[in-house]
């Protein structure tokens, strides 16, 4: 049977709260988590969640065998990554020197402490953890429903710095606006976020939809 959606399980990552969230918005669309690399390629979207070390998550994409099946599935039909399955489209990760897929060309970065204070002068919090109002940078189908700087929820202590302007799709002001951070990308059959849409409400959902439906 091939997928509708295929949620990527390489041994790490929110899978059933993503699988959960799914299901929820297309209770008739045939979605798995699967380890399954044929599966992953058959499927007509993949997502890739991740929730941990950057280290221990490329380690075990590598190991299940499902590095290849994830890049060919972020370059030739609708993908989403959340979370660490967007850090690692890109060639580096300051968290434990790690060396990611590599589709983009930029890097994963942590937030300063020493410059976590807003214009107000209050020290902001490591990890960067809770809701937060996301900027649409550029117009895109997932966007479709959700008006700009809605809040989206957010937990972690690394960002992306795509080399490349036109990849940016989304950005946040955190710790203020004076240096706002990537938080979603797009390019072609591709998107990837920061945020969690799995537990971001009715916009986290809306835009799960707009994934499930996308014809990219």
């Amino acid at each position: 049977m091939i997928l509708d959606v295929a949620i990527v399980d390489y041994g790490m990552g929110n899978l059933r709260s993503v699988h959960n969230a799914l299901l929820n918005v297309a209770p008739d669309a045939r979605i798995e988590i699967t380890s399954d690399a044929l599966a992953v390629h058959d499927a007509r979207c993949v997502v890739v969640p991740g929730q941990a070390a950057m280290p221990d998550t490329m380690a075990a994409l590598n190991a299940s065998g499902l590095r290849e099946a994830v890049i060919e599935a972020a370059t030739t039909k609708p993908f989403l990554g959340i979370c660490l399955g967007l850090q690692m489209l890109f060639e580096f990760s300051e968290e434990g020197d790690t060396s990611c897929l590599g589709l983009f060309p930029g890097k994963v970065i942590r937030f300063d402490p020493t410059t976590m204070v807003d214009a107000a002068g209050h020290r902001q919090k490591v990890p960067h953890m809770g809701w937060s109002p996301v900027r649409q940078e550029r117009a895109h189908p997932l966007w479709a429903g959700i008006a700009d700087q809605t809040r989206f929820y957010f937990a972690h202590s690394y960002y992306p710095v795509p080399q490349e302007p036109g990849l940016i799709t989304g950005s946040v002001a955190y710790p203020d606006a004076r240096e706002p951070f990537t938080c979603a990308i797009g390019r072609d059959t591709l998107f990837a976020v920061q945020f969690h849409p799995e537990k971001s409400s009715t916009a986290g959902l809306r835009l799960l939809a707009n994934f499930v439906s996308w014809t990219a």
